[in-house]
């Protein structure tokens, strides 16, 4: 298991620095962000120099000022500060900017004028001037880091570790930071954050950080939000991989097109990227019909394909498969290796092809990719398999999309010599197409499905559940026999595995490898692999 730890911009990082012989960078709380000393602790920043590299009016009166942390969240702000006023989807940072100055900010950042005593900065936009801001403060890591990010619907965290396995055994020195967890050079700790891309500062300490301990390249996930929130603005790319797109975040994007052009902004990424020695490279899954208009998108920068079905640079032949995983043929340039893939499924042979294929990019051969993959580990929460000694399968997994939800239970169904058994609900404040989809999809592969609550936020459950039933209804199933309906997640859990007969498989699907519930603004405590445990002894299975 992971062991649990905190990002290295929260608490945790006098350890963590200690161990990579780095030097000491503290506080390290969400929201607060120091620049990595150059040459002693304690660097600080003139603000006007601050300011004018990233193309901000500088107020009257602030100039002189040395700036020692930047923050967008008040609460965080700690004396010599910078407040930057970003208006967020529940809370607005302008109306907590006269916090931010009781609380020691030398100067506010804002979309607007606000009356706070401190000298004010009017920007266009907010979001912007965090990521420039962000980059300068934290002196540009990844002018001087190589950086390969993954963008797509499904795919991105397991995607991520493979690329930054098939680095390492070309022996470069990598980090990453993904939906499940943070990596820096052999160290790795778990993302509590919730959000798969942290915002620009976070970003960018990170590959500083990088740097000082040694790092050659960064791998990072790059989700439609972040894009689209500016978030990676100012990030260096010399790798971009696209693994698939399937209707998601519709809530926010609007359309599926729209959905599209925010991933397509990664390539372009590419061509604005400083030269650091490598070919900068668009991999594009071949498989996947929108791959052409990524490479439109990617400029001058060199493509290379990969895919099962359609003809690619790097070919996949899947040569054969079972529950442990699948063997796989990776052609290459006239090149081929075998591969014994021990992670389970076709999606995860396109993801390690994807790595193989950013692999080659970077400057990886064949061999050290399929040496690599070989020895791959699944990611936390990503058909991860619970076993109490029960004689029935258990399997967390993140699937939260009708598309991921199809693929598993499509996988699981053939392996599966009992009884499917699936667990699933939808997130409150999240595109409520898929939730009729997402229950007429169990219809056609389980045997028995439960209906329960994901993270409803702010939205009622008992309205989501409705609306993720009227799927199974359309389907011909009937409450009670083909599925049911439990509000209450643990329950739902502990209910599917009282129902488990010998040689069924239950599928834990949504949670994957979160710690929480978000219910209303509050996130409880919530392990779905440890809650599966509990159930199984309760049943009067233990090991």
């Amino acid at each position: 298991g992971l062991r649990r730890r905190a990002p290295a911009f929260r608490r945790g990082a006098r350890r963590r620095c200690e161990r990579a012989r780095l030097p000491r960078v503290s506080p390290r709380r969400a929201g607060v962000h120091r620049r990595p000393p150059a040459s002693g602790p304690g660097r600080r920043m003139r603000l006007e120099a601050l300011f004018r590299a990233a193309r901000i009016p500088v107020p009257e009166g602030a100039g002189e000022r040395d700036v020692r942390s930047i923050a967008y969240d008040s609460r965080r702000v700690r004396e010599g500060g910078l407040f930057v006023a970003v208006e967020g989807f529940h809370r607005d940072g302008h109306d907590f900017a006269a916090d931010a100055a009781a609380r020691g900010a030398v100067a506010v950042v804002a979309q607007r004028d606000v009356p706070v005593g401190v000298p004010v900065a009017v920007v266009a936009d907010s979001r912007i001037a965090l990521a420039d801001l962000a980059s300068e403060f934290f002196d540009h890591p990844t002018r001087r880091l190589k950086l390969a990010a993954v963008t797509g619907t499904d795919g991105k965290t397991t995607t991520v570790h493979l690329v930054s396995d098939v680095l390492e055994a070309a022996g470069e020195r990598t980090g990453f930071a993904t939906t499940v967890d943070f990596k820096q050079v052999g160290h790795v700790w778990e993302n509590e954050t919730r959000q798969s891309t942290q915002e620009a500062v976070e970003v960018q300490e990170f590959f500083a950080e990088l740097l000082v301990a040694g790092g050659t390249w960064g791998v990072l996930e790059a989700t439609s939000h972040a894009l689209a929130l500016r978030k990676l603005r100012g990030c260096e790319v010399d790798v971009a991989v696209f693994t698939n797109l399937s209707p998601e975040h519709l809530d926010f994007h609007g359309t599926l097109q729209r959905y599209l052009e925010t991933k397509a902004e990664l390539f372009s990424m590419l061509a604005r990227s400083a030269d650091k020695g490598v070919p900068k490279t668009a991999v594009l899954n071949a498989d996947d019909p929108r791959w052409r208009y990524l490479a439109d998108r990617a400029g001058g920068a060199r493509v290379l394909t990969y895919a099962i079905d359609a003809h690619a640079d790097v070919q996949g032949t899947i040569l054969a498969s079972d529950a442990s995983g699948s063997r796989v043929r990776i052609a290459s340039a006239g090149a081929s290796v075998e591969v014994p893939l021990p992670l389970v499924g076709r999606f995860n042979v396109h993801n390690a092809l994807a790595a193989a294929a950013a692999g080659l990019a970077a400057g990886a051969t064949l061999a050290q990719a399929r040496d690599a993959l070989a020895r791959a580990k699944a990611v936390r929460g990503r058909m991860e398999r619970v076993d109490c000694g029960q004689p029935f399968s258990v399997i967390v997994d993140y699937a939260h999309t009708p598309e991921s939800l199809d693929k598993v239970l499509g996988l699981l169904r053939p392996l599966t010599r009992g009884k499917l058994i699936a667990v699933f609900g939808s997130a409150g404040e999240r595109d409520r197409a898929k939730r009729p989809a997402l229950a007429e999809i169990a219809a056609r592969h389980a045997d028995l499905f439960v209906l329960t609550q994901e993270d409803p936020r702010l939205e009622d459950p008992a309205t989501i559940l409705a609306e993720i039933e009227a799927g199974a209804v359309s389907a011909g199933k009937k409450r009670g026999s083909d599925y049911l309906v439990i509000d209450d997640r643990r329950e739902a859990v502990a209910e599917a595995i009282r129902r488990a007969q010998p040689d069924d498989t239950v599928l834990l699907a949504g949670k994957g490898h979160e710690s929480s519930i978000i219910v209303g603004e509050t996130k409880r405590p919530y392990d779905e692999a440890a809650t599966a445990r509990d159930a199984l002894r309760a049943a009067g299975f233990a090991r």
